[in-house]
């Protein structure tokens, strides 16, 4: 899932990037203004976008209203000071999706963040059953035939999101977009072997009962629709 941050704390802003890449397996980017944040999030198929209130040149509730009018539904967790209720209650009347008073646990940010996803999603259960596949989202573990498999970052990422979207076509474009970063670097086959490992370890053989090929036009985690 890939998170857009914008927050002028430099240090904060990183350090919460730092918590969701490492403990929730995240893509990120960071802005630190609000004109710049805007325009990343209006031009990006973000899963979810935290925002500070106090930002130069545009505040976090006009980047909140914008976003809005313009129908982006991507879903918003604003930052903000103990002291500014009232902006908590407007960022929820403009349209915010959940809030957090500064300072915050860094375990109850991320654990905000994957609900909030997978409310996106409609995924509220955390566990997702494909098979004898076992994906708990909440943990970020994966168990086939009632046995954990450890997956490298990437790979699991691919099949959280393949799982989020069961049953859909997805196409290269989305996969690449919401599981990589600006600073990523992308190559043309990726999407292929990363396919292709999870393929040797959970639907191997000849007849892919799990993970489907569309030809030209993506994959399909699941049934493929008649």
């Amino acid at each position: 899932m890939r998170v857009l941050i914008v927050e002028d704390e430099n240090k904060l802003a990183r350090n919460i990037a730092r918590a969701l890449t490492e403990a929730a397996s995240f893509a990120v980017d960071i802005s630190s203004d609000g004109e710049d944040g805007q325009h990343m999030a209006t031009t990006n198929p973000y899963d979810l976008i935290i925002l500070d209130l106090m930002l130069p040149k545009i505040n976090g509730l006009e980047i909140l209203q914008n976003l809005r009018h313009r129908g982006h539904h991507t879903p918003v967790l604003i930052l903000t000071a103990k002291s500014m209720k009232e902006d908590i209650i407007r960022g929820l009347d403009l349209g915010s999706d959940d809030y957090l008073t500064k300072p915050f646990e860094m375990a109850e940010l991320i654990a905000r963040c994957r609900a909030l996803i997978r409310r996106v999603y409609d995924r509220p259960n955390p566990v997702i059953q494909i098979g004898n596949i076992s994906i708990n989202m909440a943990s970020h573990t994966v168990t086939f035939k009632g046995k954990q498999v450890m997956l490298p970052a990437m790979e699991y990422r691919l099949l959280e999101y393949l799982a989020l979207r069961l049953n859909q076509l997805v196409s290269k474009t989305e996969i690449l977009e919401h599981l990589y970063d600006f600073d990523a670097e992308n190559f043309s086959n990726v999407v292929e072997v990363y396919v292709s490992n999870l393929r040797k370890k959970f639907d191997p053989g000849p007849h892919h009962v799990l993970i489907h090929t569309v030809r030209g036009q993506g994959y399909i985690l699941g049934d493929i629709p008649q």
